[in-house]
């Protein structure tokens, strides 16, 4: 007869709830660091400064969240 698993020690949630919540903020800052990279490159290559950073920073900022949301919703089902 097979033996059940040994539960899972309660720090063991704890450093996974971590691990989680912080991989969630480094998504949001790669996501939002990047966009704003991005806008300011292409702001000085195209000479339209702060337009296309202001447009892409809003986007990455909307796109994070929207990640978050995401991430968060699909994982209380």
């Amino acid at each position: 007869m097979p033996t059940p698993p040994d539960p899972q020690p309660a720090g063991s949630n704890r450093l996974q709830a971590v691990m989680k919540y912080s991989g969630l903020a480094f998504q949001m800052l790669a996501i939002i660091g990047g966009s704003a990279w991005l806008g300011t490159w292409l702001d000085g290559r195209l000479h339209t400064q702060p337009w296309l950073t202001i447009g892409l920073l809003l986007l990455g900022v909307f796109l994070a969240v929207f990640q978050v949301i995401r991430s968060l919703t699909k994982e209380s089902l």
